[in-house]
């Protein structure tokens, strides 16, 4: 069964901003990763089409495939996990999200859609405006 992880970006202000950071890291060390202290239990299921789901500002917005895991040691002795990162944010139907530390596993049946998955209605407006309207049933 594939699952997915959900993870805040914290820091981060718009997609936008996470492309450019994530353009930096693939130049930088040749692939994409996110790091975390503890390596998920189920590595399987989220390696067999699970993507990590991007918090920004409060909202589900973009999505990326996982791809793999790689535990490592930091200068302190310390373990970390990364991972691993397929290139290319997938846009999501915007989803409210309250906060929380770290990463969560995320359920198939509660993920946000692509936005590929619909039909492009209101593609012109603020991406906020659009999740608002959608939460009103207006989209």
């Amino acid at each position: 069964m594939t699952i997915h992880i959900r993870k805040l970006a914290a820091g981060i202000e718009d997609i936008e901003e996470l492309e450019t950071i994530q353009a930096t890291k693939l130049q930088d060390y040749g692939h994409l990763f996110t790091y975390t202290r503890n390596t998920p239990k189920r590595k399987e299921e989220l390696c067999d089409g699970g993507s990590l789901y991007w918090v920004i500002k409060g909202h589900f917005r973009v999505r990326q495939e996982i791809i793999g895991f790689q535990e490592e040691i930091d200068g302190e002795g310390r373990k970390f996990c990364l991972i691993i990162l397929k290139p290319g944010l997938i846009r999501t139907e915007l989803k409210p999200q309250k906060a929380f530390q770290g990463w969560r596993y995320f359920e198939d049946k509660d993920v946000p859609k692509d936005i590929s998955d619909r039909a492009n209605v209101g593609e012109d407006l603020p991406e906020d405006m659009v999740g608002e309207l959608r939460d009103l049933g207006l989209l």
